[in-house]
């Protein structure tokens, strides 16, 4: 599967690059939670293990580098179980002057590409979050309240007091309990134009600043990839960070530093480009028609004195 992922680059001219897995920098993403890691070289800095490549790819093309795709090993906090580990593999690919379509198909063949040709039986559907949320939980995601979402989900008290009135957390709540988890699992089904409130890194629609010009792929339930059009616009950029961050704290999460090479690298130019981000290993799953990544894994993730 390696190979094939190398060799779908390497016909499209798309450069390999190696970029460093320890930063003094984390991501701000209220969902996602870094590893932090001491140093005897350095007492008094923090220093993390990346959650993906995409700053310093980024910063790759903002100095003129063209087309690139990484294959890595990056690492998440507080997450292990039948579809995460702390430590996976990931495929991270920038195509400059891509658009929302292009990186979309490029992603559904690229994974259709590394996985045996008899895993999916049917073409790739793509919907628009606001049609999935129709379709499969009866809800118009762009007016419904947080509490018409947390009745929806039949909400407990302690799930309620855990997630308060964020909207968008219960949005994602009902994207996983209501609306994926009714994705067939013979095809792959592409969702797009997710909430501007769940943008990340990728740049409002031009023609509807209420979404964002980012993307996911599942295989039924299971999310396989991530993609977007880049945001271009540093001063947008930093307000998200900040965002992120405040969001951080009303959560009880810490503040994480800001990657200022990161935003200096922005300020100087990123070319027009798209993303995308597929978890290797849980391509692998979709291979092997397996639903534990644990059993995909030649060295799965495992807590001292546990045996599952």
């Amino acid at each position: 599967m390696l190979k094939r992922a190398r060799e779908f680059f390497e016909q499209k001219n798309v450069l390999e690059v190696d970029t460093p897995i320890l930063s003094r920098f984390a991501v701000s993403d209220p969902q996602i939670e870094s590893i932090e890691v001491g140093m005897a070289l350095d007492h008094d800095t923090a220093w993390y293990l990346q959650t993906s490549p995409e700053y310093c790819m980024k910063r790759l093309l903002c100095a003129g580098y063209p087309d690139i795709y990484e294959i890595c090993k990056v690492f998440r906090d507080a997450e292990n179980g039948r579809h995460h580990q702390p430590e996976f593999t990931m495929v991270e690919w920038y195509r400059l002057n891509f658009t929302l379509k292009e990186i979309m198909q490029e992603t559904v063949d690229f994974i259709t590409c590394v996985i045996d040709q008899d895993r999916m039986t049917k073409p790739p559907v793509f919907l628009s979050y606001a049609q999935a949320f129709s379709e499969f939980a009866g809800v118009d995601c762009s007016t419904t309240d947080a509490e018409t979402l947390a009745e929806l989900l039949d909400a407990d008290d302690a799930l309620r007091a855990s997630v308060g009135d964020a909207r968008a957390e219960w949005l994602n709540l009902v994207l996983a309990e209501k609306v994926s988890s009714r994705f067939p699992s013979d095809q792959l089904t592409v969702l797009h134009h997710y909430p501007a409130s769940q943008a990340a890194l990728a740049r409002l629609c031009p023609d509807d600043a209420s979404v964002a010009d980012r993307f996911e792929v599942f295989a039924g339930p299971l999310e396989l990839a991530n993609g977007y059009v880049e945001l271009l616009d540093v001063k947008e950029q930093i307000e998200r960070f900040e965002a992120d961050q405040t969001s951080r704290e009303l959560s009880g999460r810490p503040r994480r530093p800001i990657d200022d090479e990161f935003v200096a690298a922005l300020e100087s130019g990123l070319p027009p480009c798209a993303g995308a981000a597929v978890g290797f290993d849980r391509v692998q799953m979709l291979n092997e028609g397996s639903d534990d990544i644990r059993r995909i894994l030649n060295f799965p993730f495992s807590l001292r004195d546990t045996h599952d």
